[in-house]
């Protein structure tokens, strides 16, 4: 597995990186076969320091994980712990997964936009209908049952995920609705 270990403006020593393979390592390959990168990210803000960690498995599957602490091996410990409960959780479907799946997932391209928040303007109208866009962004839209789609948007922490269906061949949605449920958006062409 490849590791990219950066600080947001603080200084990454050898020891910690030592530690962040060592330990994650073990947590994740306990769980998922075939780990390809991970990649972990260090920032304070005020007292606390932030760990967030990232590990993409071969079948394109990717697991996200943060925690917060007051010392940074303590946000790295608690955050590969979140980790670890999450591949825990669903270990029998990745292994499943595994075994019914002979390729990796199929990416396919697609553009994320953010639209400037016009409410801060106040109780004016908009001058068009048109938002404003502040960032374009790359992204990928893995193509996965609904199962797959499910399992892939908890072990990312989203509360939605955009993904082209296996069997149908459109784009859908699934999302975390208020009530605690999963909701799933498969329209009809």
């Amino acid at each position: 597995m490849q590791y990219q270990i950066t600080g947001k403006q603080i200084d990454i020593g050898d020891a910690l990186q030592v530690h962040v393979k060592d330990n994650l390592g073990e947590a994740v390959q306990k769980y998922a076969e075939r780990p390809t990168n991970a990649n972990v990210t260090f920032s304070k803000s005020a007292s606390e320091f932030l760990c967030e960690a990232t590990v993409h498995l071969s079948t394109g599957l990717t697991v996200q994980a943060g925690a917060k602490a007051h010392e940074i091996y303590a946000a790295f410990d608690a955050a590969a712990e979140k980790m670890e409960k999450q591949l825990r959780r669903y270990k029998r479907r990745l292994k499943d997964h595994h075994k019914d799946r002979a390729n990796p997932v199929e990416l396919s391209a697609g553009a994320s936009y953010i639209l400037a928040n016009d409410s801060r303007e106040g109780d004016n109208e908009p001058e068009s209908l048109q938002p404003m866009i502040v960032a374009e962004m790359e992204h990928s839209i893995p193509a996965l049952s609904v199962g797959e789609a499910v399992m892939q948007m908890e072990l990312a922490g989203a509360p939605v995920l955009v993904f082209k269906n296996e069997t149908s061949a459109n784009v859908n949605v699934v999302y975390k609705r208020d009530d605690g449920n999963i909701g799933w958006i498969d329209p009809t062409v």
